[in-house]
């Protein structure tokens, strides 16, 4: 019993204060690396990173990556559900396939700022949880600037910053809809598909639901 005990509370503290000490901390204070920048590292692979605020990036990338990436992300609580169900309904309909991702920006910044890039259930089941935290401490503002802060834009580019001088040799700022909408367009395999080499169709759908994003109002939440 004594073992148990023990045992129970150092999960409690790995799973319950640490994490939310950490969102608190770092609710306001840039976030200076990731469990998958530090395997790079480890790996003596190049990591390029700068940290910049939401505000000073260009809106077109922020409705860029809103459209494409989680339309819904000013109205969910973490979970898009009715995503998620599709993505069970055609991986019953087609077993043999693998499953679609049907990740939010939420659960995306979650599994992010705690999680190696690993794929298993187990790892399904934390990301869930630390979503539910990441959504209880930071507002939704927040959420997006860690996002485009921190997702891996492919090739050792962490973040918009460093995707942009990368890619487009410009800041994020500085970013034209159609250079915003080429970033957004490869974010579901940045590493296969290169921003500045996208199909053409894959700008032209994300330039169409950034239009959505400022058509609908999908970005009330971050002012």
């Amino acid at each position: 019993m004594r073992r148990l005990r023990r045992i129970f509370i150092i999960l409690f503290i790995l799973f319950v204060p640490l994490p939310l000490a950490y969102l608190a901390l770092f609710r306001f204070v840039p976030v200076p690396v990731t469990p998958q920048m530090l395997g790079y590292m480890i790996t003596q692979q190049e990591v390029h990173h700068s940290w910049r605020s939401i505000d000073s990036m260009s809106p077109a990338l922020k409705h860029s990556v809103i459209g494409s990436e989680d339309q819904l992300f000013c109205t969910h609580h973490g979970f898009d559900v009715e995503d998620i169900e599709l993505a069970l309904k055609q991986h019953d309909d087609h077993p043999g396939k693998t499953l679609r991702g049907a990740s939010t920006i939420s659960q995306q910044v979650a599994r992010t700022l705690f999680l190696a890039p690993i794929r298993s259930w187990v790892r399904k089941g934390a990301e869930a949880y630390l979503t539910v935290l990441v959504e209880f401490v930071w507002p939704k503002k927040r959420i997006l600037e860690a996002y485009l802060n921190l997702v891996d834009w492919g090739h050792g580019n962490f973040g918009a910053e460093a995707a942009s001088e990368a890619y487009f040799h410009t800041t994020s700022s500085r970013l034209s809809p159609a250079q915003a909408a080429l970033l957004a367009s490869v974010l579901p395999n940045p590493d296969k598909w290169r921003a500045t080499k996208a199909p053409k169709r894959r700008m032209s759908r994300a330039l169409a639901r950034t239009r959505d994003v400022t058509r609908d109002d999908l970005d009330w939440c971050l002012r």
